[in-house]
């Protein structure tokens, strides 16, 4: 007899297996969010409450987890559902073209601007603006965007007009910013506009009970696309994927099932479990270990796998389900160079 396995519904049924939600538009506003662990519903429970309001949200919570689909979900729940929802990364622009990006220019601002060009508030004015990684927006922004937040009101580069938008702001860190406070790298008074309403969304390892819905969700997920037909995954292979920390949350997961899937000739789902255990990061009970700690050594892992390559199908970008620019920007906060090695 061959070992047990587990057999899951395909892509279709499994909308059974996510969140029980009270109406369409609350499931519509879940979509993608799957899990039924206690931790998850208490941050779904936090959505909901605010949701409704036009307060800012903080949404806090490690690299991987997640905070992008909760801010989604905050929009899809609030009365801006119907407008627009306008996303960006702070860590993936370059310095001097942010201010750009949030407030727009007009013509012949700067060298280059060949075109007046509207910012992603403008854009996302009667909607919501969804910036991440909002510890890492410089220090000289951030009167700017202080001020966009209490008066509404701001001007686009090379322009003494003043323009008035009505945006829910949505942030999202995986930092501490009471650490970059203390370092006067963030303004308190920021912090304290921006934390109206703080979620904080779980790492994959306070909800482990979700991880065989979230393998199943991936596997039919890849499978459909890739136009394979995977009906099983040994009872083992769950076991180790469930008993796995996955320091890269829901991103790692997602991506080493795609793998996996990829790998996958027959009906039976084939995990590289080595590729686990030889990426695993163990530390000292006895050590603090920080969340930079945990990025850090994360990055210098797959960095030695990929042998320094970040670009490509098989770079550490890719491993790491970021962009390129995102990775090269936390190589830098990070101290890391591609020659770097763990210990």
């Amino acid at each position: 007899m061959g070992s047990p396995s587990i057999a899951f519904p395909d892509a279709r049924s499994f909308a059974s297996m996510s969140v029980a939600n009270e109406n369409l538009s609350e499931q519509q506003a879940f979509e993608g969010i799957v899990g039924r662990s206690t931790a998850l519903m208490e941050t779904l429970d936090l959505v909901r409450t605010v949701a409704p309001t036009d307060s800012a949200v903080l949404i806090e919570g490690e690299t991987g987890t997640g905070k992008e689909v909760i801010a989604s979900a905050i929009h899809a729940c609030s009365k801006r559902r119907d407008r627009a929802f306008i996303k960006l990364n702070c860590t993936a622009i370059p310095v001097g073209l942010l201010e750009s990006e949030l407030f727009g220019h007009e013509r012949g601002a700067f060298t280059g601007a060949v075109a007046q060009k509207i910012g992603r508030f403008e854009a996302a004015h009667g909607g919501t603006l969804f910036l991440d990684e909002i510890g890492d927006l410089p220090l000289e922004l951030q009167p700017k965007l202080l001020r966009v937040l209490q008066e509404g009101e701001f001007e686009r580069l090379g322009s003494t007009q003043t323009q008035r938008v009505n945006v829910r702001l949505v942030a999202a860190t995986n930092g501490d910013l009471g650490r970059l406070i203390s370092e006067k790298r963030f303004r308190s008074d920021l912090y304290y506009r921006l934390n109206v309403f703080p979620i904080w969304v779980p790492p994959l390892r306070d909800r482990a009970e979700d991880i065989p819905l979230l393998v199943s969700h991936f596997v039919a997920k890849y499978s459909a696309r890739m136009q394979k037909v995977i009906e099983r995954i040994p009872a083992g292979v769950m076991n180790s994927l469930t008993s796995y920390s996955w320091p890269g949350n829901i991103r790692e997961l997602q991506n080493f099932i795609e793998c996996s899937v990829i790998l996958t000739p027959g009906s039976t789902l084939r995990c590289p479990l080595a590729r686990l255990r030889s990426g695993a990061i163990v530390y000292s009970e006895a050590e603090p270990v920080t969340l930079e700690d945990l990025n850090r050594e994360h990055i210098c892992r797959t960095l030695e796998q990929t042998r320094g390559v970040i670009m490509g199908p098989n770079g550490a970008a890719a491993r790491l389900g970021i962009k390129r620019t995102t990775l090269y920007a936390r190589m830098r906060k990070l101290g890391i160079s591609r020659s770097n090695k763990t210990s």
